[in-house]
Parts: C-alpha cells; sequence; structure tokens
C-alpha cells in the first residue's frame, strides 16, 4: 500500500489479470494492511452522477476505518484530515477510484470521507471497522470553502439533507466534535 499525503491514508493498487474470459484481482487483502482493520460491517452505496456523500466521520475512539472501493463506474474519493492538532489539519487529498484501475483507499478513524460519483452510476462498497453509530458519526459540510475541496466541474453537486446541513469546519471544531490527533495516534498504538 501506498501512503497518501495525509497520514492515516494509503491506496492499494491491486494487479489486475486479464485475459479474454475478464480480469481477477484480491480486492483486499488484510495481511497487506499497514495495521490491523477489524472488519465489522460492509456497506455498499449506488450513486447517479453528481452525487456527493460526506465528508464523514465518527468519535474516536473506536471511530471508523474504512476500505473503500468502486466496484462499478468511476467516483472522486476524498480524504479530509479532521483531526485538531494534526499538522496536515483541514488539507484534503483526492483520489480516482474506478471499475477498471480497481484502486481501492483505507482510511484511518478519525479522518473524514467523501465521494462524488462521476459516472452514470456509480457503485461504492466500503469494509467499515465498527458498525454504523448514529450517536456517534458527524459531517463536516462538503462544499465548505475553508476545506476548499475541488470538486470537479461540469457537475451538479446533489447532497443529503443531512449533508446540507452539516456544519463547516469552523463550526465543527467550535463544536467540538473534531477528533483529537493525540487521541487518534494513541488508538492506533493499539491496532498493531
Amino acid at each position: 500500500m501506498d501512503r497518501l499525503s495525509i497520514d492515516g491514508a494509503w491506496l492499494y493498487a491491486p494487479r489486475v489479470h486479464a485475459d479474454p474470459r475478464g480480469s481477477f484481482l484480491e480486492a483486499f487483502r488484510a495481511a497487506e494492511l499497514p495495521h490491523r482493520l477489524d472488519v465489522a460491517q460492509i456497506n455498499c452505496s449506488v450513486s447517479r452522477a453528481g452525487v456527493l456523500r460526506g465528508v464523514h466521520f465518527a468519535d474516536v475512539p473506536p471511530g471508523q476505518a474504512k476500505y473503500v472501493m468502486c466496484v462499478s463506474g468511476s467516483v472522486m474519493d476524498v480524504v479530509v484530515d479532521l483531526r485538531v492538532g494534526s499538522p496536515t489539519f483541514g488539507r484534503w487529498e483526492a483520489v480516482p477510484l474506478d471499475d477498471e484501475t480497481r484502486r481501492a483507499v483505507l482510511i484511518a478513524e478519525g479522518l473524514g470521507h467523501a465521494f462524488m460519483a462521476l459516472s452514470e452510476q456509480a457503485t461504492v462498497v466500503y469494509i467499515c471497522s465498527q458498525p454504523y453509530n448514529p450517536g456517534g458519526e458527524h459531517g463536516v459540510h462538503p462544499l465548505d470553502p475553508a476545506i476548499g475541496i475541488d470538486w470537479p466541474s461540469g457537475l451538479e453537486p446533489v447532497l443529503s439533507d443531512k449533508d446540507a446541513k452539516a456544519p463547516s469546519l469552523e463550526e465543527a471544531l467550535a463544536a467540538g466534535l473534531l477528533p483529537d490527533y493525540q487521541k487518534c495516534a494513541e488508538f492506533y498504538a493499539t491496532l498493531h
């Protein structure tokens, strides 16, 4: 796995074995991960072009690590560092995920996650380290200019009511919703 510019985020680019019958790849191999990822839930999201989901994160501990793949179509997948005190706090990084390269992103607990569907329809599957916990799940507005994610032009963003009402990064910080970098680092140390 290759590290992304945000500590706690990695990119996996599998070897795709293709022949006249189609293709085969190892989409997930636990032994190749930089740390343990307990599998508690697998989510599948089907979105039409322009649908923007996120920026979502969970309280740490326990947080919710995610291993994200686009199994059909294409998306712009985004990791946002929401950990207060992190050297890269507020920074984001985008990775294209699609059904050709079959790349995946591993996102550690405490980081924010979002994606926008680029193809007519996109199916995203993500492995989660913890089950959905409504009381511990939060969001930051994906169009917050303070974060400044460079979403693709030519697509009108389609947000859920929940994501459209999410606080800005500044509001989430003032409300004490964001994860603490040091607490996240202490939690990561328990995963080896």
